[in-house]
């Protein structure tokens, strides 16, 4: 300080990241020239030179020791600045706070979180591992006077000043080097955050460090047990300290060691732990620490690593914080609070560095319980609180399953809720993850039942045929391969499963008229929903071959194959798969064992499921067409499916159809068939029509024996195809030479008694089956006249009467008689034994004479 008024240069200390770590920053002070206090100037002046020259000497000695830092120069902030009504010391001391304290913890610590730092301590002026610093940065500014000349105070100063600085640079009695400030300053530092994770370098799982979550490890224990005064932390303090090894197991509900003994004899329950931190002081001496703080003092967990050390931080606050979340859940009834607790449970999750399979489903289990305790026993959903649970749990469905009971709401959601805006945004996403990562049902079947209700709620919506047709296309996406193989499969089972629970949903009996319209109404519409997803799977080319497969086996229960409105729209599936090029997907139509039927066979003429609309045999056409094509030209796959396709294709080959012609004249070539009366049912019926005569021609051309067997006659029995009608009989019998039949059945054909002039020119037949057919009087008379070497009669469940079979007394050759289920009176029955000596058995049951 210059006598004449003018500034002067003062140099205060700075650290730098240079290797010379102190340089000089003027600080320019201005002074009062007042005459009357040159003394005090004077005396003033010397002070701080002496002040000075002593802190310069204690930065040499910091420099000395390695002390390097990472990180830009710091500058001197404008509220430690010196003013005018300060002193050097105080000026100088304010600068050390914020320049050689944040050096000496290895950390950029700004001013503002020093003092967060002490607000959360509080007044309890904590001395421990976390807090305890050389320099006492929470004490008020220094008691001495800018008038101070006295040199005894200045050497006391100088030396505080020295032994702080050495204090907080040298900590445990280790110096600090360069790889522990840089450490130290990528090092994640904690709030301590007490009902959650701490803050660390990762406030997100998207970025930064992951670790998995510990259940149990092996880890350093000491305990601190303290009264939280000065004297009980001061004796407890790191240099009185020991540490004992413990494997911790971090349980639901508390902390234990499995060797409970020493400081871990007493497990300790999440609910006492009142704070959680990571201890960063003490990592340039390569000690890694948390601070557990419960009411009774301090547990400290030591790790030999930084990574570890989060791991272990991370894990205690993930426990600690779901302990909470449980007793908060399974305790409250308010809506409001759950759904702010579950977001917040669901924000934590969706934050957490922690990757673990748990991460996702311990949440989820913990509102699944709630679920089942709170919501579900009730009769009527809270559509509201329902609402809202869905939006809060949506991210959290994103990683992972429904549980059981979660599925059983959506699903109560879903059916009183149908047209919810809730179901299209909200509920799509969960359906789509269940079906592309979904490997079974067996496990949750209620998740299957939600998929369901998920289809039916769409369906419900307007154009909701159009809908689920739009979602399965988006499943598959728009390339030509579905890139997710697990799609196809779960919505087969889901389709599945749902048709055979119509189907037996649909035995239940209703009283009220308008009760059983609206069902069947309902069944309708479902039906259709379901069948609508079967139809367009098969649209795709890259499905068809799995979606043949899996229901090459027919899973449906023999009620659906018999409802004509099921086996009419999944004809466009079996057409789908039946006409595609590919072997190995069209043979899929076949029976998957001989004594099973496959889907060719139901929808043959005479199958089960050939209703009104393929009377005609227009898909079995189309089919056999594309068989015939390919695998039905060998000889062992006709051998295979003769006995299941003879019968149709003779139908249709009589209604000239070219495909079912063509498969005649192969069994004929290949010589499949072994019958020869089968044989020349074949030629005739291929010689019945025009068409069909040109291909017999053109085989005959092949083989000579064909043309020989014609010419020894006609065949001795003949069995028409069921669903055979009276024009297809008289154009098989008017298409050769039946002189020698002698066996002819009918049974389950159409025919009436207008057959009865075709069948009355067969005169050396002896056995006629007219079983279930539309035969009745009149043609009973007829054939009673004309046939006299008849010796077996079957009318079994046919309309014939009294009126009739009076007629049968002129049959006299007549041995067997199956009156079975006619409207055959006591009275004729008496007669017709009295008339018919060669009469050895006659079926009169469910008859008025049984």
């Amino acid at each position: 300080m210059k006598n004449d008024g003018s500034c002067e240069e003062t140099s205060i200390p700075l650290l730098s990241s240079s290797p010379v770590v102190c340089q000089r920053t003027t600080v320019q002070t201005k002074c009062s020239p007042s005459p009357g206090k040159e003394s005090a100037t004077a005396n003033s002046k010397r002070s701080w030179n002496c002040i000075r020259s002593s802190s310069t000497t204690s930065l040499d000695q910091i420099e000395t020791r390695g002390l390097h830092t990472s990180h830009a120069s710091l500058q001197i902030p404008a509220t430690y600045r010196r003013s005018s009504d300060q002193s050097p010391v105080e000026a100088l001391q304010r600068v050390a706070k914020s320049l050689l304290l944040p050096a000496a913890v290895m950390s950029r610590r700004t001013t503002e979180r020093w003092r967060a730092e002490k607000e959360y301590d509080g007044d309890e002026e904590e001395i421990d591992v976390s807090r305890d610093s050389g320099l006492d940065y929470e004490a008020g500014p220094p008691t001495s006077s800018p008038t101070e000349d006295s040199a005894s105070d200045g050497s006391r100063k100088e030396r505080q000043f020295s032994s702080s600085t050495e204090s907080s640079v040298q900590m445990d009695g280790e110096s600090l080097n360069d790889s522990d400030l840089i450490a130290a300053e990528t090092a994640p530092k904690s709030s301590g955050v007490s009902d959650g994770l701490t803050n660390s370098t990762s406030n997100h799982r998207g970025s930064g460090a992951k670790y998995k979550l510990i259940h149990e490890g092996e880890i350093s224990v000491c305990r601190l047990n303290h009264a939280r005064t000065l004297i009980s932390k001061i004796l407890s303090s790191k240099y009185l300290r020991r540490w004992e090894a413990h494997r911790l197991i971090l349980g639901p509900e508390q902390i234990y060691s499995k060797q409970p003994n020493g400081f871990m004899e007493h497990a300790i329950c999440y609910a006492q732990v009142e704070e959680i931190h990571e201890v960063n002081r003490w990592d340039a001496g390569g000690k890694y620490c948390i601070r557990v703080v419960v009411p009774d003092g301090s547990l400290l967990l030591q790790v030999s690593n930084m990574y570890t050390r989060e791991q272990w931080l991370h894990s205690l606050n993930w426990k600690r914080s779901f302990f909470k979340y449980q007793k908060m859940l399974s305790s409250s009834r308010r809506a409001q609070v759950v759904i702010k607790e579950i977001r917040s449970m669901i924000e934590l999750v969706s934050s957490t560095p922690l990757q673990d399979e748990v991460i996702f489903q311990t949440p989820l289990d913990l509102v699944s319980d709630y679920v089942a305790q709170q919501i579900l026993p009730h009769n009527q959903l809270d559509t509201s609180f329902c609402q809202q649970l869905i939006v809060a749990m949506a991210p959290l469905l994103e990683n992972t399953h429904p549980t059981a009971d979660i599925s059983e709401l959506y699903s109560r959601f879903c059916k009183e809720c149908p047209r919810s805006s809730l179901l299209v945004e909200y509920m799509t996403p969960v359906v789509r993850r269940i079906l592309k990562h979904n490997m079974g049902f067996g496990n949750n079947p209620k998740m299957r039942l939600l998929v369901q209700d998920y289809f039916l709620a769409l369906n419900s919506h307007n154009d909701g045929r159009q809908a689920v047709k739009d979602f399965v296309h988006n499943m598959h996406g728009g390339a030509s391969t579905c890139p997710h193989p697990r799609v196809l499969p779960n919505l087969v089972s889901v389709s599945v499963s749902a048709v055979q629970y119509l189907f037996e949903d649909q035995t239940s009996t209703y009283d009220d008229k308008n009760e059983v319209l609206r069902c069947a109404q309902e069944f309708d519409s479902r039906l259709a929903c379901f069948i609508g997803l079967f139809q367009e799977m098969s649209t795709f080319e890259d499905w068809r071959l799995s979606l043949a497969q899996l229901l090459q086996p027919i899973p449906f229960p023999a009620e659906a194959i018999a409802n004509e409105s099921f086996t009419e729209q999944f004809a466009l599936v079996i057409r789908n798969i039946g006409v595609d090029g590919r072997c190995e997907v069209h043979s899929c139509v076949l029976a998957v064992r001989d004594h099973k039927d496959g889907w060719l066979h139901l929808y043959a003429p005479g199958g089960a499921a050939a209703n009104l609309h393929e009377v005609e045999g227009s898909l079995f056409s189309d089919i056999m067409q594309c068989l015939i094509s390919c695998c039905c030209r060998r000889k062992t796959v006709l051998s295979s499916q003769l006995h299941r396709i003879r019968a149709p294709c003779l139908l249709m080959a009589l209604r000239e159809d070219p495909a079912c012609q063509e498969v005649l004249s192969a069994m004929l070539e290949l010589d499949v068939e072994k019958d020869r009366d089968y044989q020349l049912q074949m030629i005739s019926t291929l010689q019945s029509t025009s068409s069909g005569k040109h291909k017999y021609a053109a085989l005959c051309e092949r083989q000579i024996a064909l043309r020989e067997l014609q010419q020894r006659g006609g065949p001795r029995k003949l069995t028409l195809p069921s669903k055979s009608t009276d024009a297809d009989l008289a154009k098989l019998l008017s298409s050769g030479s039946f002189g020698n039949l002698e066996c002819l059945s009918l049974a389950f054909t159409q025919v009436t008694s207008a057959c009865a002039e075709c069948l009355i020119k067969l005169p050396s037949l002896k056995y006629l089956n007219l079983w279930s057919t539309q035969f009745g009087d009149a043609g009973l008379v007829l054939i009673s006249e004309h046939l006299q070497k008849l010796q077996v009669l079957n009318l079994c469940e046919t309309i014939v009467s009294d009126k009739g079979l009076h007629h049968l007394i002129n049959l006299k050759h007549l041995k067997k008689l199956n009156l079975n289920s006619t409207q055959l009176t006591a009275a004729t029955f008496e007669t017709l034994k009295e008339s018919l000596p060669a009469l050895i058995e006659c079926d009169v049951r469910y008859t008025d004479a049984w």
